[in-house]
């Protein structure tokens, strides 16, 4: 009679021997196993675009360093270092199609993003600093953020900040502020954020799950990681603001981005104009004149934003409307001005971007993903959004 206890051998309650019990379970399970189709691996197509330092000259590394992130901030040294004792600095690139994920590494210095390089430059994106080592101290209107491993930094290229870091090794990811079009109050509520606690370790250990597969991701894995980075980040920030008491600077925090959305869908409008677009708002000019001036003014913001739709434009292969044509698509009614502009604003004619892009179409042996990184790390930058 059984006692009713599991034994070693014996089911529960039973006399059974395991080789009767499990011959029982063969008969209740199919003979076959289902398994999933093998299909080849889809290769990887990310292509990184690497920069450093370390071939030159000590004394000429500091200068190199600072042309290649000019688009971004102006660097000094610490207070006592030479520029002849050098400044190896590394720095990779992967374009994800809508985020650009780079991992760098520096010697200490100290940083400006200022209003006049906001006036020079187009980029107003988001971006993630993941400090690997060292320290780093950012201040935006008088706050400061300070950043460390195991944390994670949020802020805007779109406002003006100044800092300094230690020696460190960082993981920074610049997101378009379209991928967030849908969560404006949020974002710009959380600028020059430190995110910590559970959400955040998740956020940071996707990103390392993310670094160590970047040379075999495919371009189905793209938009999947894009979207789940974009998720993880609007979690992250969603409990930071429900912790965050409102502030003056931050009673609207939707406004600017409504401006940027009401301005990138009316470019091609001849009325898209101040008054227009502070009567579309429905703030008054002086409120509309503080919000961009940051950037350079309102008219220098509608007009960046032209350019760079143009420059979009120009640069699709199947795109075979006439320069003139895709000018006035965005606004501007004169060919000649609207060379003028856009030389001035990427160095080249519109005429020899579009040029480019049918030197690459003849040449279809080289990779989309290489001709991509062909181009430079600023115009991955501006071109991230349109």
């Amino acid at each position: 009679m059984s006692d009713g206890v599991w034994k070693p051998g014996r089911g529960f309650g039973q006399g059974t021997d395991s080789s009767d019990h499990q011959a029982h379970e063969r008969r209740r399970w199919p003979r076959t196993l289902r398994q999933a189709p093998p299909h080849a691996p889809a290769p990887p197509v990310l292509n990184p675009l690497h920069f450093s330092t370390r071939a030159l000259e000590p004394a000429h590394q500091f200068d190199a360093w600072q042309a290649y992130v000019a688009s971004l901030v102006d660097i000094r040294l610490p207070e006592g270092t030479s520029i002849d004792g050098g400044f190896p600095a590394d720095h990779t690139a992967w374009h994800l199609g809508e985020i650009l994920f780079v991992q760098q590494r520096t010697p200490a210095h100290s940083y400006v993003r200022s209003s006049a390089r906001l006036r020079a430059s187009p980029i107003d994106h988001w971006y993630l600093s993941i400090p690997r080592s060292g320290h780093s101290w950012t201040e935006v209107n008088g706050e400061v953020a300070e950043g460390a491993p195991g944390q994670v930094e949020f802020r805007s290229l779109g406002q003006p900040f100044s800092g300094r870091a230690l020696d460190c090794e960082t993981v920074l990811i610049y997101m378009p502020r379209d991928l967030f079009a849908d969560k404006p109050a949020v974002l710009d509520g959380a600028n020059n954020s430190i995110l910590s606690g559970n959400l955040a370790t998740l956020l940071t250990d996707y990103v390392g799950s993310v670094e160590a597969t970047l040379d075999s991701l495919s371009a189905q894995d793209l938009p999947r990681v894009v979207q789940t980075v974009r998720d993880m980040v609007v979690a992250c920030l969603s409990a930071v603001a429900g912790q965050q008491p409102t502030s003056e600077n931050q009673a609207n925090p939707g406004l600017m981005e409504r401006a940027r959305r009401h301005i990138h869908r009316n470019l091609h409008s001849a009325d898209l104009t101040p008054d227009a677009l502070s009567r579309d708002l429905g703030i008054s000019r002086t409120r509309l004149y503080q919000l961009f001036e940051p950037s350079g003014g309102v008219l220098h913001y509608i007009r960046r934003r032209r350019l760079i739709a143009a420059h979009a434009a120009l640069s699709d292969p199947e795109n075979d409307q006439r320069i003139l044509d895709i000018a006035q698509s965005v606004g501007f009614e004169s060919a000649a001005n609207f060379s003028r502009a856009f030389s001035h604003e990427f160095g080249y004619s519109p005429r020899e971007a579009r040029n480019a892009v049918a030197t690459s179409a003849l040449t279809q042996a080289e990779p989309a993903s290489e001709q991509k990184a062909t181009r430079s790390f600023d115009e991955w930058l501006r071109m991230l959004a349109p």
